[in-house]
């Protein structure tokens, strides 16, 4: 192996049990915080009351944005670049999921720019500013966007879901207290739990993977397969909750030192047809397919990560698909059909075609290079 990797992760990260409390000790970017949620839980839960009020206690203002979806879009972020320049904000707060974070990072590089979120996203025009402050204030574990400088937006008009960012999106600070992960649900606790699981699988059989990111990759995999099945069955375990959300950070690590891949390309085609479809699900639906296609490839990774999930003793790379099987069934979400989200058989040619046109950078990580037929394939065979 070749020693050789780039490592930049400039966010201060501050992770544990009781660590939002620490919000009001922390140096924080500005003194008015625009704060980014979906408005549901976070707001129900008294997590974003208390954020408010913490700030208050450093004499910071805030104004509260709650519309997120759970596949955010470029409209909400026009919205809340809008109210960050007519409010004065020289901050923002994405408290959360990683749909909360995500807009946020987009937020910042609007409210910094002149032209639309969709305009940058496009290449219709060029970043001059860079973006403002962002703090994370993770509420699940999934998508380790509090770890990582990248954002996924989706424009619904031209049913179009992309993943942008670069070095000036990784968030200032960000949060990470498994005490407000305690009441996820547990079907949206497997959903992100795979979610992590995927980015850290995808870091660690992409071309660029690096001895760094292989490091956060194995120890990622290895907590998820442990805990996760805990985490989705008893929510109150306060060990698995803890395990998960340091797997979670991990991936957002590798996703900072590595890349996803061509699978989490052809998701994305998924959710921007039928943005209902939460990203998670969307990813347990296809990866059994995609991984019994890259496994025999990329035989020594596949054999590392089954070692990772339990078959400790394992030369066959297969033994991964097969623990990633019993570990979908273990989480309860091995029930999962496309058809229940509206995604009809007849649709796979299209959705191939989207997955290429807008997620060309994750397919050209790929170890193996996938064909439209390839792509089309692994669609088939997930179909349900």
């Amino acid at each position: 192996m070749a020693l050789k990797f780039n490592y930049y992760i400039p966010t201060k990260i501050v992770f544990g049990k009781g660590s939002l409390d620490k919000l009001a000790k922390l140096k924080l970017p500005g003194k008015k915080a625009l704060i980014v949620t979906g408005g549901t839980s976070t707001t129900k839960l008294g997590y974003v009351d208390r954020v408010v009020n913490l700030l208050k206690e450093k004499e910071i203002e805030s104004v509260v944005y709650n519309k997120i979806l759970p596949n955010p879009n470029n409209v909400q972020v026009d919205e809340g670049a809008d109210i960050i320049k007519s409010e004065g904000c020289d901050f923002i707060i994405g408290i959360g999921g990683g749909s909360s974070i995500d807009s946020a990072k987009a937020m910042s590089m609007v409210a910094a720019n002149e032209g639309k979120c969709w305009d940058f996203i496009s290449g219709a025009a060029r970043m001059k500013n860079k973006p403002m402050p962002v703090v994370a204030i993770t509420t699940t574990a999934g998508t380790g966007t509090e770890a990582d400088q990248y954002f996924v937006i989706t424009n619904e008009e031209l049913n179009q879901k992309i993943g942008w960012g670069g070095e000036k999106f990784f968030p200032t600070l960000s949060i990470v207290d498994p005490d407000l992960m305690m009441t996820v649900p547990p079907k949206y606790t497997a959903y992100q739990g795979f979610d992590a699981l995927y980015h850290s699988i995808e870091g660690y059989i992409a071309r660029v993977a690096n001895p760094m990111s292989d490091m956060y990759a194995l120890k990622a995999i290895e907590l998820i397969g442990k805990y996760l099945p805990t985490a989705v069955k008893n929510g109150a375990d306060e060990e698995a909750r803890a395990a998960v959300a340091m797997a979670n950070t991990l991936s957002g690590m590798v996703e900072a030192t590595s890349s996803t891949t061509s699978e989490h390309a052809m998701e994305h085609s998924l959710s921007a047809f039928h943005p209902e479809l939460t990203h998670g699900a969307g990813l347990i639906m296809i990866s059994c397919a995609y991984h019994k296609h890259f496994a025999p490839h990329i035989a020594d990774r596949y054999v590392d990560m089954a070692r990772a999930l339990g078959y400790r003793d394992t030369t066959d790379p297969m033994d991964f698909v097969k623990a990633l099987e019993q570990l979908i069934v273990d989480c309860d979400v091995a029930d999962l059909k496309m058809s229940d989200f509206g995604i009809q058989k007849s649709d796979i040619e299209e959705l191939a075609d989207n997955a290429l046109a807008t997620g060309g950078l994750m397919f050209k990580v790929d170890r193996v290079q996938l064909t439209k037929e390839d792509v089309m394939k692994i669609y088939e065979e997930s179909y349900k």
